[in-house]
């Protein structure tokens, strides 16, 4: 269950990193919401899921989780460049996430 809670923790940090960019500095009542709403969310879930995983485990994955995530939204979404360093650093992330969960 911990690591649902962590999914969706991680998942919850994109979104308050996409609608923080979309707030434009908090100027924008709407985003500026919804990312309060999500970080909250975010830190609660991630609390949760820190009662059973280790620290680094969990914080590690959750802060993956967002800087993968935010990476592609913005490439999808905001038309952000894809060159090959970004896609190499996204990659070397996402195997440090895969190491992390089975060393744990």
């Amino acid at each position: 269950m911990a690591w649902v809670l962590l999914t969706f923790a991680g998942i919850l940090e994109i979104v308050w990193a996409f609608f923080m960019k979309q707030s434009h500095g908090f100027t924008k009542l709407g985003p500026s919401v919804i990312t309060i709403v999500a970080m909250i969310a975010s830190f609660a879930l991630l609390s949760m899921s820190m009662k059973t995983l280790p620290l680094g485990t969990a914080y590690t994955i959750w802060t993956g989780i967002g800087a993968v995530g935010a990476f592609i939204v913005g490439l999808m979404f905001l038309g952000e460049p894809a060159n090959t360093m970004r896609i190499i650093a996204a990659v070397l992330i996402v195997s440090g996430l895969v190491m992390m969960k089975l060393s744990s």
